[in-house]
């Protein structure tokens, strides 16, 4: 079978280029120093209304600072569940440069008690993360009336 690309088409491939661009200057942004500080942003940029509703679940991108660099939407389910795709998560921390990650659901019932699936999802991450030299922080569920982390809880 006869190859009929042409040489002047060969070499003809998008070019990729990566770039990170915030519009929050770096003295603006919230620093994590503890599992509190991450429930207290990660609380008042959660939809109130649908905590009780449906599962979600959402990344904080940190530098190495512990600064927060963004967050990002991974996912929204039913009200006993939602799927995290590790290379969704680990696709973004590399795009924002991230050093650190904190992985963050809620629990629709308000059980805070974090189940089998969340701590080997946990467990997961953490694993790929050294891969990438990104580390996963905490894992963090929230409710309408608290938290948990499960690196406070030594779960990681």
């Amino acid at each position: 079978m006869e190859c009929t690309i042409e040489k002047s088409t060969l070499f003809q491939v998008a070019e990729i280029e990566l770039v990170y661009k915030s519009k929050v200057p770096a003295s603006m942004r919230p620093r994590i120093e503890k599992s509190e500080d991450a429930y207290k942003i990660l609380k008042s940029i959660w939809n109130m209304d649908k905590i009780e509703l449906n599962e979600e679940a959402k990344l904080l991108l940190l530098n190495k600072s512990n600064k927060v660099l963004g967050i990002i939407n991974l996912s929204a389910g039913g009200t006993s569940g939602t799927i995290v795709d590790p290379r969704l998560v680990y696709a973004a921390a590399l795009k924002a440069n991230a050093l650190s990650i904190i992985l963050a659901h809620n629990h629709p019932s308000g059980n805070l008690t974090p189940s089998k699936s969340d701590e080997l999802l946990s467990g997961k991450l953490k694993e790929i993360g050294k891969y990438h030299d990104i580390n996963l922080l905490d894992s963090i569920i929230i409710t309408k009336e608290g938290y948990t982390s499960l690196a406070d809880a030594g779960l990681l």
